[in-house]
């Protein structure tokens, strides 16, 4: 059912224009057609995006409160990588862009990840996981 859906992941802003700027310079592509002054349209890749939302647009879809996401967590969004290598490299970058350490990198062996904040709080995983891992061939404990 899902094989060719794509996802679209809504968090809230309190700042767009810093949350373009954070986003591109982490290398993320930003879709205008579908970025306003209410909105941008952040391209993770052809399947994922980021729709950041600032709150009063975003208010419009709910009736609950906005989450504090730097006081709430509301997600845990986790991003498979190629590599250790491009979990490091895309950390580094968003440390520059002003994102903030979540925890320290964690190394498992089979997988490997180091998550952060971007300048509102969401919570990012990016990680590494063993092909093998990840097809079940190796024992994971």
């Amino acid at each position: 059912m899902f094989q060719e859906s794509k996802v679209f992941i809504n968090f809230a802003t309190k700042d767009l224009a810093r949350a373009r700027a954070f986003y591109t310079e982490i290398g993320c592509t930003i879709n205008e057609h579908f970025s306003d002054a209410n909105a941008i349209s952040v391209v993770l890749n052809e399947h994922i995006y980021l729709m950041i939302l600032v709150e009063d647009f975003f208010k419009t879809f709910i009736k609950t409160e906005i989450a504090d996401a730097k006081t709430t967590t509301e997600a845990l969004v986790a991003l498979s990588l190629p590599s250790k290598e491009a979990v490091d490299e895309l950390f580094a970058k968003v440390l520059a862009a002003g994102g903030s350490e979540v925890r320290e990198a964690r190394d498992l062996g089979f997988m490997y990840s180091h998550d952060f904040t971007d300048p509102d709080g969401h919570i990012f995983e990016p990680f590494w996981m063993d092909p093998k891992a990840a097809s079940g061939e190796m024992a994971v404990n």
